[in-house]
């Protein structure tokens, strides 16, 4: 990116408050690229594109965050359940919109992000769409707190339900590794050798 480019206004929030049950351990704190965690890996890369930059956990397990009271998003109670956190987060900031990526989605581009932020005017949502939906990857309206507090009264958890009910953008990409999610050793090990390649 160069010297002069415009940081986005949109606050961006990165959420690491998964289980990780399928990678078997957490893996938020997992080495990634020349970065000590895959955290630090995606907040140094976000800094370089958004004013502010937000982590959502369920605890404090990043040495790197300065001014944690303000950066630092704790996601109350012991479910795990990204609606829950996505209250949380629209609870918190507030500005109109905010910029929503998992932590285990590295690969995704600076320019694909903006293309989102570029193309949310018109919707409450807007989320990258490749051979799937990625539903935590876009942008999403702070309006939306009271439907989602609404979904949780129900004991809904289910991001889709949240997409499917609101006004919501599907915006096409076409490179599906691009958005590819570390849910196991396999994903991690191949995001690995794809930014190994891409940094060489």
């Amino acid at each position: 990116m160069s010297k002069t480019a415009i940081l986005s206004k949109i606050p961006c929030v990165i959420l690491c408050g998964g289980r990780s049950s399928r990678m078997g351990e957490d893996k938020s704190l997992l080495p990634f690229s020349n970065s000590n965690s895959l955290t630090q890996y995606q907040y140094d890369k976000l800094k370089s594109n958004f004013e502010e930059v937000y982590i959502s956990s369920k605890i404090d397990k990043f040495d790197f965050l300065k001014n944690k009271e303000k950066y630092l998003i704790l996601d109350k109670g012991e479910i795990f359940s990204p609606i829950v956190a996505l209250q949380t987060i629209l609870q918190t900031i507030k500005t109109e919109k905010v910029f929503i990526i998992t932590v285990d989605t590295p690969l995704v581009s600076i320019d694909s992000i903006n293309e989102l932020i570029n193309s949310s005017n018109e919707s409450e949502i807007c989320v990258a769409q490749t051979l799937k939906t990625h539903n935590l990857c876009g942008v999403f309206s702070t309006s939306l707190v009271k439907f989602i507090n609404e979904m949780l009264i129900n004991d809904i958890h289910k991001v889709n339900y949240l997409l499917k009910n609101n006004n919501t953008k599907y915006l096409d990409f076409p490179n599906n590794d691009e958005f590819i999610n570390l849910n196991n050793k396999d994903e991690y090990k191949r995001a690995l050798n794809i930014i190994s390649k891409s940094n060489n």
